[in-house]
């Protein structure tokens, strides 16, 4: 008698029913967000706070205008990013990189003094930052196939993990801020991002194949021409700084026409490769009225580290059982809120699957919702100080405008993408937040004592008919998007 013996295949290993990889996206991800809200908790304190408050004591408005410029500087550079992805290195090889340039950024932060280590580690991390936020998303995207019902509750997962970074960087620089300094804080993000290279560099294998092949190489005969081309945009780029035309007062509406003037341009290039099919080149134009949507949200949403910034520095109500909480923690309220709501959202979307409501509508309630938040800035006005519930109310409709729009618009860039254009498409959902971020500094500095209400009125009611607007545009973008929800 024969005794046959029947392997069984094991069961793939996965993270809570995810593929297993998106563990080490997650990690690498929550821990450049550590670094990156960390030092950005502290930013705008340690431009405008006095040289005595170890500050560098510039003029409050300009400051703010500069973290918006920084803000959309970051986001400006997932162009650069997502480029050198697509048609050089492959997204995996970038992030690996560029997280190496994050945390020589935070390095030079916390060692170099005065203008020259801000400018220094601005730098480094704004075009780090950009490179490796477009390449993550990609490489989420690459883990699911197109019609994978687990595709938008992955990203959520992912979008936890971005905020778990975001809650704790805040916390740990502010009170090392508060009580060592600011170059001690910048130093903790330094650390926070050497953990999170460390986490990736040990995972990175295990990543597909295909994300290490490049989607649309660059001929060996016209990389010296893009070298050229690339040191000649530097060399004008410097001499508009040597000659006064772009200033620090100017360098945010500098940066805002470049990204519209990027953001047209990628459009154009996109619907008129012939590498882009009849069906992909409609679902490129149904993106362009999220894109307007999703720059209107962040324009409101990233004045968290503006106009929030002070408000929470100056008007709110801090103390707790008698210790005054640092005002840069004010920066950890969304992220609570995001790890606790994250998880419902991407139950909530799985639960429904096919009958969830689509991408357009979500935007559109995304404006509505972050609409009425800045309504209810109204009368707090009257108050001498803000209670902290108030702002944690405030804040708490702003995770959920958040929600509808963040983790879905990455979502659908990587699902409306041609194949030829994948994370240029995530780039072009970033130019979005880039070109809200800096209209986020720009703005804030229309917001003066004795102008309170014509400012949050004009935010507002705009967020809310935009978001009116692109909610019954629903069933036409549907169309134009051929099957994708």
């Amino acid at each position: 008698m024969t005794t046959t013996t029947q392997t069984r295949p094991r069961a793939e290993k996965t993270f809570f029913g995810h593929p297993r990889m998106l563990s080490t996206l997650f990690n690498v991800e929550m821990w450049e967000r550590f670094s990156f809200y960390g030092m950005q908790a502290i930013l705008a304190y340690y431009m405008y706070f006095s040289v005595a408050e170890g500050g560098l004591g510039m003029e409050q408005g300009l400051a703010l205008s500069l973290v918006g410029a920084y803000g959309g500087g970051v986001y400006l550079s997932t162009i650069f990013g997502a480029w050198i992805a697509d048609r050089v290195l492959g997204p995996e090889r970038v992030l690996f990189h560029t997280a190496i340039m994050i945390m020589s950024g935070h390095i030079a932060l916390a060692l170099i003094p005065g203008g020259t280590g801000l400018a220094i580690g601005l730098i480094l991390v704004a075009v780090g930052s950009g490179g490796l936020k477009a390449t993550a998303s990609s490489l989420v995207g690459s883990l699911y196939g197109e019609k994978d019902p687990r595709r938008d509750a992955g990203f959520s997962i992912f979008y936890m993990g971005v905020n778990a970074g975001a809650l704790l960087g805040p916390l740990l620089t502010g009170l090392l801020q508060q009580e060592l300094g600011f170059h001690v804080g910048f130093g903790a993000a330094a650390v926070g991002m050497a953990i999170g290279l460390a986490v990736y560099a040990a995972g990175r294998r295990r990543l597909p194949e295909a994300t290490q092949h490049v989607a649309n190489p660059l001929p060996a005969n016209l990389r010296a021409r893009y070298a050229l081309g690339a040191a000649a945009a530097l060399a004008v780029v410097a001499a508009l700084f040597a000659t006064g035309v772009v200033t620090t007062e100017n360098l945010a509406m500098t940066i805002a026409y470049v990204v519209i003037a990027a953001s047209i341009a990628y459009f154009v290039v996109i619907l008129g490769s012939r590498k882009v099919t009849g069906v992909e080149r409609k679902r490129v134009t149904a993106f362009i009225p999220l894109y307007v949507a999703s720059a209107a949200f962040w324009a409101l949403f990233q004045q968290q580290f503006t106009f929030i910034a002070v408000y929470s520095e100056e008007r709110l109500d801090r103390n707790l059982f008698g210790w005054e909480m640092p005002a840069s923690w004010v920066q950890s309220i969304n992220p609570v809120f995001i790890i606790v709501f994250a998880a419902v959202f991407a139950a909530l979307w799985t639960r429904m699957g096919t009958g969830q409501p689509s991408t357009a509508l979500k935007f559109g309630g995304a404006l509505v919702i972050i609409g009425i938040a800045y309504l209810i800035f109204i009368p707090l006005e009257s108050l001498g100080t803000t209670p902290l519930l108030a702002l944690v109310g405030i804040l708490l409709l702003c995770t959920w405008a958040e929600l509808l729009l963040s983790p879905i618009g990455l979502s659908v860039a990587t699902k409306l993408a041609p194949a030829a254009f994948t994370t240029q498409m995530v780039a072009l959902f970033f130019l979005s937040v880039s070109l809200g971020t800096t209209l986020a500094g720009i703005l804030a500095g229309y917001y003066t004592e004795g102008n309170e209400v014509p400012y949050f009125v004009a935010l507002g009611a705009t967020s809310i008919a935009l978001g009116v607007a692109l909610a019954l545009s629903a069933p036409a973008l549907k169309r134009l998007m051929g099957g994708v929800k």
